[in-house]
């Protein structure tokens, strides 16, 4: 959420980072500037009257002491109660309105991402790995999952629907693996394991800024205000909502296995096929807590982190910088990490490694201080995939098939699995 004050100084500043991030919003910053001066000119109103308050609730006392009639001023202090109490509702009802609109509002991009409209203006920063030349055609990750029969659509969309799959076999094995081999290297690494609840209410879902805009992208409980998690950056986030921390803890580093659940819509056509773009997949997060002026630093240290797996996967990966107009609602700065993917002969996302700044810090009141003393901070918050499970498995199919169509486990990989390859 962005802040008010800032808002309120720097209107054009404003308007034009959601210009360079192709979403205008003069209106609603203009509605917000127009709530805001209604607001205070009633706090004003507001402050006088019960300024008249104090000084009557001095005199009536001195008053009855002398004898004097005091009748008109206590219908006098009646009447200010009642108009405060009016003002009172009204500014709640501005307030409310006011908070809505702000919440609409995306994040402001930092000054180094690059402007641009769309995913064709990303910046790339670097690459690694070589990208495998094959002897016979390769086949796409869904039709060597099918020939091998580690992965079912068919059965899962009998089952629940489009969307879905089950593993089976050394499919299943490999998808444990991978989450298991993510989560001891992240550890290893200075990560924090934290096992969260799939299931967040309202508060959270606000908190980290999908919900009010997105929440047709969510799955929502009938029963009860719950929503199923996107990603574990929602409960992990919220972990330290209405908390003021330790600067001495900071930068606070955790990793976070969870199962994602996502409507995906308005994403009808793409990524039917295959494990690229699921309603449920599993995903290994990475989460930090930073003090503002380090965190793009450990924007840069994320980022490596998510690398480091794919790099001792083998897989050949590069990373891009987000322009303005492809970034995410809360971020402010966020790279991309792409794996290379034979079927679609380019490179495909595996990785959005983002720095909030102060944005869902705001919105969920995550504060430090340095001293217990001293006036509680906004903290920024960063978050990583370290990565996408279920994308992680369509690239090692691809990547490492052979022509009589079975797959090389990763090195890495190998104890994890208790065998060096997946055959019929």
């Amino acid at each position: 959420m962005l802040d008010i004050k800032k808002i309120r100084e720097n209107p054009q500043l404003v308007k034009q980072a959601m210009i360079n991030r192709n979403s205008p919003m003069d209106d609603q910053i203009d509605e917000i500037l127009k709530i805001d001066e209604q607001r205070r000119s009633l706090m004003t109103k507001a402050e006088q009257m019960k300024a008249e308050q104090n000084k009557a609730n001095k005199q009536i006392p001195a008053f009855k002491k002398q004898g004097l009639d005091v009748s008109e001023l206590l219908s006098k202090m009646k009447d200010l109660s009642n108009q405060i109490t009016t003002i009172n509702q009204e500014l709640s009802k501005l307030e409310e309105v006011q908070k809505n609109i702000i919440l609409s509002i995306p994040n402001i991009p930092n000054e180094s991402v690059p402007v641009g409209t769309d995913d064709s203006q990303n910046t790339e920063l670097r690459r690694w790995g070589e990208i495998p030349s094959f002897d016979f055609e390769p086949k796409p990750h869904w039709d060597i999952g099918a020939n091998l029969d580690i992965l079912d659509a068919q059965k899962a969309a009998k089952v629940t629907g489009k969307r879905f799959h089950f593993y089976k076999g050394l499919g299943a094995r490999l998808e444990r693996a991978i989450i298991n081999f993510f989560l001891d290297t992240h550890t290893q690494n200075g990560y924090f394991e934290i096992m969260p609840p799939y299931m967040v209410n309202r508060a959270s879902m606000t908190g980290t800024g999908q919900l009010p805009k997105f929440e047709e992208d969510a799955f929502k409980l009938a029963n009860a205000d719950y929503f199923l998690i996107p990603t574990a950056e929602v409960p992990v986030t919220n972990y330290h909502r209405d908390e003021i921390l330790n600067a001495k803890d900071l930068p606070i580093s955790y990793c976070a296995y969870s199962a994602c659940f996502r409507a995906e819509a308005g994403s009808a056509g793409r990524d039917t096929r295959g494990l690229i773009r699921q309603h449920q997949f599993n995903k290994v997060e990475l989460v930090k807590f930073s003090k503002p002026e380090n965190s793009y630093e450990q924007l840069e240290q994320l980022t490596l982190d998510a690398q480091k797996v794919l790099q001792l996967l083998g897989l050949p990966h590069r990373v891009v910088c987000l322009c303005s107009g492809d970034l995410g609602f809360s971020s402010a700065k966020t790279y991309d990490i792409e794996v290379w993917m034979p079927s679609y002969n380019k490179y495909v996302e595996i990785s959005s490694c983002s720095n909030f700044e102060d944005f869902q810090a705001r919105r969920a009141a995550i504060r430090y201080k340095e001293n217990p003393k001293d006036k509680a901070k906004l903290i920024h918050t960063l978050n990583g995939s370290g990565v996408a499970v279920g994308r992680t498995v369509a690239a090692i199919l691809e990547n490492f098939q052979n022509q009589d169509g079975s797959v090389n486990i990763p090195a890495v990989l190998q104890k994890y699995m208790g065998c060096d390859k997946i055959q019929k």
